[in-house]
């Protein structure tokens, strides 16, 4: 009997998210040491390098912090359109969407405006307009029956777009030229508009750490605790059951997709309240696609979307300092990461077929 029911306990904890983690991170680590040698570099120096730039100092830290603030706002955001069944993909035009509008808030408001003041007014500015963003999608799907995934995906190169022209009109967003080294960004933002730092000078870790940690925390209330998140969690599961029960289902599908792109939206306002405080083309760097992916991972668990930032956050840093100290190019970080990604998603996939045979 011991020997009968050993191999299913055995499974089981192979099964267990923790097992599976380990296991993608051991695979992903070993893909990342073939990578390093075939560029000529040493691995000893490789993994030294990659620590340094994670956790070596306080900037490494502050720097990986402020990434993975930026990546769980988008994520959790994610899980509630997720939760109404719905998927955004649309987090980097959201995003794109709410640096514009914050840039463009807080440069209108007065240099000398009281950061009690300016750094509210920046940040709902880059929520609204994220959300706006995120509801012509909506209610194309709620009127029309227009795929969110197609329109969602479209905008992102709407929003990227109008950043381009507006940092490269003057009569727009961009800073005066001087001359022809002038950048095509927007100017400054006022010293009252900048998300204040949290961790003294030597860390560049802001008050967008403190704003994704109340954002996870009350999106994961909300939607576990709350009727709110019953009637989402309904919607998402049939909508026209739903529809039956008396549910306003168009109404809960606008405003589950509203919030998510309320919160890439306020993420967009948070790098643009962060150094250099400038509005500039590409300033996304990506941020909203892989938001994406740590939301896909995450699959509605707020924990995991917390934990899968922090992950990804902290191997961001470290691959920058990777590419510096130790000449590994920054391709093969990104392999890695991918790789990871893609192990991760392979071991919940067969984790959840597993459990489903099971029962």
């Amino acid at each position: 009997m011991t020997l009968s029911l050993a191999p299913p306990r055995l499974l089981a904890r192979l099964r267990h998210p923790l097992s599976l983690a380990a296991v993608a991170a051991l695979l992903a680590t070993g893909v990342g040491a073939v990578l390093v040698t075939a560029a000529g570099s040493d691995p000893a120096t490789a993994w030294a390098a990659l620590d340094e730039g994670m956790f070596g100092s306080s900037y490494a830290v502050g720097s990986s912090l402020n990434s993975a603030a930026v990546l769980a706002l988008i994520a959790a955001g994610f899980s509630v359109a997720h939760r109404a069944g719905l998927v955004n993909v649309g987090g980097e035009g959201q995003l794109c969407a709410g640096g514009l509008a914050a840039a463009a808030t807080g440069l209108a408001l007065p240099a000398d405006v009281p950061a009690a003041i300016g750094v509210p007014t920046a940040l709902i500015a880059g929520f609204v307009a994220g959300a706006a963003w995120a509801l012509v999608a909506a209610v194309l799907k709620t009127r029309r029956g227009t795929s969110e995934v197609i329109t969602t995906l479209l905008l992102n190169f709407v929003g990227a777009g109008a950043v381009s022209v507006a940092v490269h009109e003057e009569g727009l967003l961009r800073q005066p030229v001087t001359s022809s080294e002038t950048l095509p960004q927007s100017e400054a933002l006022p010293p009252g508009v900048r998300l204040p730092l949290i961790a003294g000078i030597e860390s560049p870790a802001t008050a967008i750490v403190i704003v994704a940690v109340v954002a996870v925390v009350v999106t994961g209330v909300v939607l576990r605790f709350t009727g709110v998140g019953l009637r989402l969690k309904s919607v998402g599961h049939s909508p026209s059951a739903s529809a039956r029960l008396g549910l306003p289902v168009s109404r809960l599908q606008e405003s589950g997709l509203g919030v998510a792109g309320g919160l890439a939206g306020l993420a967009g306002a948070c790098l643009v309240a962060t150094a250099p405080y400038v509005l500039a083309e590409h300033f996304s760097s990506g941020y909203g696609f892989t938001g994406l992916v740590v939301g896909l991972l995450a699959r509605g668990s707020l924990v995991a979307v917390a934990a899968v930032s922090l992950l990804l956050g902290f191997l961001t840093s470290g691959g920058i300092n990777l590419q510096l100290a130790a000449g590994v190019p920054a391709s093969s970080v990104q392999i890695v990461q991918s790789v990871l990604v893609l192990l991760i998603a392979a071991a919940m996939l067969w984790s959840n077929r597993g459990t489903g045979s099971g029962s």
